[in-house]
Formats: C-alpha cells, sequence, structure tokens
C-alpha cells in the first residue's frame, strides 16, 4: 500500500512542477519526475518541511522543477537536430 501512495504523491509533485514550468511530460514522465525530482531535492537541499508519504514535500517539489527544467532543455535541443 505504501506504494501506492509514493506513486500518487510522485504524480502530484511532478505534475505541479509541469504546471510550474508549463510544461507537459504525460503523466508517466510526470510520475518519474516527482519521484526522481523528490529525491535529488532532498539530497540537495535536504529534508525539510511537511513529510508526505516519506517525501519532504517543498524540496521535492524544487528537485521535481528543475528536472522537468533540465528534461524539457534537452529534449527541446533533441527535436532541433
Amino acid at each position: 500500500m505504501h506504494i501506492i501512495w509514493v506513486l500518487i504523491v510522485g504524480a502530484i509533485i511532478g505534475a505541479i512542477a509541469g504546471a510550474i514550468t508549463k510544461t507537459s511530460l504525460g503523466w508517466i514522465l510526470n510520475i518519474l519526475a516527482g519521484l526522481v525530482g523528490s529525491y535529488l531535492g532532498e539530497m540537495v537541499l535536504g529534508s525539510w518541511g511537511p513529510h508526505l508519504a516519506g517525501m519532504a514535500i517543498f524540496p521535492s517539489i524544487i528537485g521535481a522543477v528543475i528536472l522537468v527544467i533540465v528534461a524539457s532543455l534537452i529534449v527541446g535541443a533533441m527535436r532541433k537536430k
């Protein structure tokens, strides 16, 4: 049951990051951006603020936003070739 909550929270974090950056990656990539961004955000910024499903919300969102920006820059560069 815990994994379901992690996926749901990861999807929400990824969707928030997509909304902040005005980037649509699709729901699977939103989940991945939320999960990976959460991991990276907590590694760099620490685990502060409110937690949900074992993820610190604010560092997770910041990490996911950065990840979405980097991913969209890479995809944009690949499309130009």
